[in-house]
């Protein structure tokens, strides 16, 4: 019996990655919600923001928000930051095992840059610190006290660090790190800012002293700022299944897009649950997406457009192809280090195993650039327009009366 070890940590890492992201995010969610909901009564005292009631799971709850802190210190005081610690932890370790461990296979792509394993790493490291230095300084400048030209400003630098690492990284290790960039400055958020003025302000309580409120106001607006880059940071998540994003030649702009639908989204619920309606919104961000989509297929059908060869194709133009990138990995018996048995049950050895997986083959090699996994045998352009061609031609084959 044999184990597939780093399979297996993965799987085992992924899932405590989506458990702790749940709690992090439901809870980052709720808070922003409840906060937004207070409302100041008639019974409401001096020193509170308001209060809330509501029912869940067949019982009654009250929440109630003091605008600095209580008279007294509660004995019991729940604190959430574990959800967002392990959430990180979690995440770095998946990037670890699945992008610098496996870095020829999906983090680097010699057609783009020739780095070796380790220069891929540095790179990713280094942009993982930078993400957050550079976030901190904006807020702890004068710019921090204008929210909406500071998101602007981070929305910008986030799209031209995107543009940045999709020039020296595969499509998909370029996705991933930017997720783990924002994901970065969301924890530190945490670690370095909310946690530490949440507990200068019980320090101070326990001393019989005002707490600041400043401390609450500096908390409150990295946890905002938090709130509205979770479903970037969620689409970035699921990017992987659907190459046609991120393995475009404009993959950053794609990211972009959709990363700023997400934002309008989370931007008009903050106002729906602050009592404003604005409709207009929603259809914004579906604009904004269906622009993005249908640039996307666009820019993808002008490059594979400009690279369709001439003429009618055959199978002995394209075996040479499918022998130097597919077989290595696909073949009954894989010469592959990482693959002891074929992937997916798909061999491309013979003419009649092309044609019988030829929509999957076009789907990952053609449309997409995943496979090869990290481009490791330099699969170019041309030669994925010279199988599409092919693969074109048994298709309208097969259609043909």
């Amino acid at each position: 019996m044999t184990i597939d070890w780093v399979s297996w940590i993965g799987l085992a890492i992924r899932w405590l990655h989506v458990i702790t992201g749940i709690a992090w995010i439901g809870a980052s969610f709720y808070f922003v919600w409840l906060d937004n909901n207070l409302r100041k009564g008639p019974h409401s005292q001096p020193g509170e923001a308001g209060d809330l009631w509501a029912v869940h799971g067949g019982g009654f709850y009250h929440n109630k928000k003091y605008l600095v802190a209580p008279d007294d210190l509660p004995e019991h005081l729940h604190w959430f930051k574990y959800e967002a610690y392990f959430t990180w932890i979690s995440g770095f370790l998946l990037l670890g095992v699945v992008y610098y461990y496996g870095a020829t296979l999906y983090l680097i792509d010699p057609l783009k840059a020739d780095l070796s394993q380790i220069e891929a790493i540095v790179i990713g490291l280094g942009s993982l610190v930078a993400s957050w230095l550079i976030y901190d300084a904006l807020c702890r400048s004068p710019l921090g006290r204008h929210h909406r030209l500071l998101g602007v400003i981070w929305f910008a630098l986030l799209t031209a660090a995107a543009y940045g690492l999709d020039q020296v990284f595969s499509g998909r290790g370029a996705y991933i790190h930017v997720g783990a960039m924002i994901g970065t400055a969301m924890v530190a958020n945490v670690f370095f800012i909310i946690i530490p003025n949440q507990k200068k302000v019980v320090a101070a309580m326990l001393r019989g002293d005002q707490p600041d409120p400043a401390l609450g106001i500096a908390a409150k607006q990295r946890s905002l700022h938090n709130n509205y880059m979770t479903l970037p940071v969620l689409f970035i998540m699921v990017s992987n299944h659907y190459p046609m994003t991120f393995s475009n030649p404009y993959g950053w702009a794609v990211l972009a897009g959709i990363s700023l639908s997400g934002i309008i989204i989370r931007h008009f619920f903050n106002l729906r649950h602050h009592g404003k309606t604005h409709g207009g919104l929603i259809a914004l961000a579906v604009a904004i997406f269906v622009l993005t989509m249908i640039f996307a297929a666009d820019m993808q059908h002008r490059a594979q457009a400009a690279l369709k060869p001439d003429g009618a194709i055959s199978y002995a133009d394209v075996e040479p192809i499918i022998s130097r990138h597919c077989t290595s990995c696909h073949a009954a018996q894989p010469s592959h280090e990482f693959f002891e048995i074929t992937p997916a049950d798909v061999m491309l050895e013979t003419k009649a195993q092309l044609e019988q997986h030829a929509a999957r083959v076009r789907a990952q090699a053609v449309e997409a650039d995943i496979m090869p996994l990290g481009n490791e045998t330099g699969m170019t352009p041309a030669e994925r327009a010279r199988l599409g061609a092919y693969l074109d031609q048994l298709r309208d084959q097969k259609s043909a009366p």
